[in-house]
């Protein structure tokens, strides 16, 4: 039996970071070993392991920020009794300065946020970059190992922290193929009822938090303005997530009078999308980008930046759903009436692309992940 530390702010089985800690703490616990984890909150399916050990750190005020100096001082605390042990560490980015294995799932330095909303979120924000900056710096550096999580991550990593390239491993997400995977016509006609659709109609659906500009649904929405302007349009737009914007950009929906429903936080994601039929994700910096990967798994022909790690996975034939500028309006418009046009063809491309992404499973992903950690 080996001993590891996993240090993660969340191990819940949403989000991209999230999910993917909580697998390889799930696959590892699994297979006999003693399993510690520095987090602000722990999934129940975790915690009734037998050989997990919960170190909880309290996250002031629900603030990630305010529980981030807390996070790297229990973690690097726990971190020294562990590796006295012969254990692993696995910490992420800079959420925690401990020189072993170094998950890195998105580079603060590849992207600067927009700062958005009221006048604390505008000090709060550029001051917890320069912090995530500082402290993502020291931690890759200092990392024995460091995992990326999409090529896109691997060449972020060299560049903006002069890492040679053979020190970095690129290990993609994986998926749960039983919850994402295509609908039938009568599941898709199930799920819709349930979320009080119209059955027969045409729906796309954008994924991602609204409190800043990097999901890139700005540049969505004045598209999809330009596409409403148009009487034959006859595509409606689900919007999930929440955010510091949200009520704006709802405002500005009803005033302008738009085919767009804003669902705000929701847990049944795979429900959503067995009742849609496309994905939109204009996203100005996408690490790798998990929601697309679900979309795309459940049959979706997903519109995605073209920078975006997910893309990696993209055959050929899906080529036309890459976006290679992620604030042009212009183009997303035209790609969209295209989707609408060609959306037989492109949807028959992505069932087959689906086929080949739930191969690999979220098990397969920690396994990777565990035979380059040991």
């Amino acid at each position: 039996m080996k001993t590891y530390l996993i240090v993660s702010g969340d191990f819940v089985q949403t989000g991209g970071m999230d999910i993917a800690n909580f697998a390889l703490a799930s696959y590892l616990a699994e297979q006999g070993n003693e399993v510690h984890l520095v987090a602000h909150h722990v999934d129940s399916a975790l915690l009734n392991k037998p050989n997990v050990t919960f170190h909880r750190v309290p996250k002031p005020a629900k603030s990630y920020l305010l529980g981030e100096p807390l996070l790297d001082r229990a973690g690097r605390y726990w971190a020294a009794k562990i590796s006295a042990r012969g254990g692993r560490v696995i910490v992420n980015g800079g959420n925690c300065l401990w020189g072993d294995v170094n998950w890195v799932h998105y580079v603060h330095a590849a992207y600067t946020p927009h700062v958005a909303g009221n006048i604390w979120r505008q000090f709060k924000t550029p001051l917890a970059h320069r912090r995530f900056l500082a402290h993502e710096r020291r931690a890759i550096k200092g990392a024995r190992l460091i995992i990326a999580n999409s090529e896109r991550t691997k060449r972020d990593i060299v560049e903006h922290f002069d890492v040679p390239a053979e020190r970095v491993n690129t290990i993609y997400y994986g998926i749960d193929p039983e919850r994402f995977r295509p609908a039938s016509i009568e599941e898709r006609r199930a799920a819709r009822r349930m979320l009080g659709w119209k059955v027969d109609g045409i729906t796309a659906v954008f994924i991602g938090a609204l409190g800043d500009s990097r999901k890139g649904f700005d540049t969505l929405f004045e598209a999809w303005q330009r596409l409403c302007a148009d009487p034959t349009w006859d595509v409606d737009l689900i919007v999930v997530g929440t955010g510091a914007k949200l009520s704006a950009w709802q405002m500005r929906a009803a005033q302008h009078n738009l085919r767009i429903q804003f669902l705000g936080f929701r847990r049944d994601v795979p429900t959503i999308l067995a009742a849609s039929d496309a994905l939109i994700a204009p996203t100005r910096y996408e690490a790798y980008g998990l929601s697309v990967q679900e979309a795309l798994c459940c049959g979706l022909p997903s519109i995605v930046t073209s920078s975006a790690g997910v893309v990696e996975n993209y055959p050929k034939a899906l080529s036309s759903l890459l976006l290679d500028e992620a604030k042009s309006v212009e183009k997303l418009t035209e790609m969209l009436r295209q989707l609408h046009d060609n959306y037989m063809q492109l949807k028959s491309c992505t069932v087959k692309l689906s086929e080949e992404l739930r191969r690999y499973s979220w098990t397969e992903m920690a396994r990777r992940a565990s035979a380059l950690i040991n």
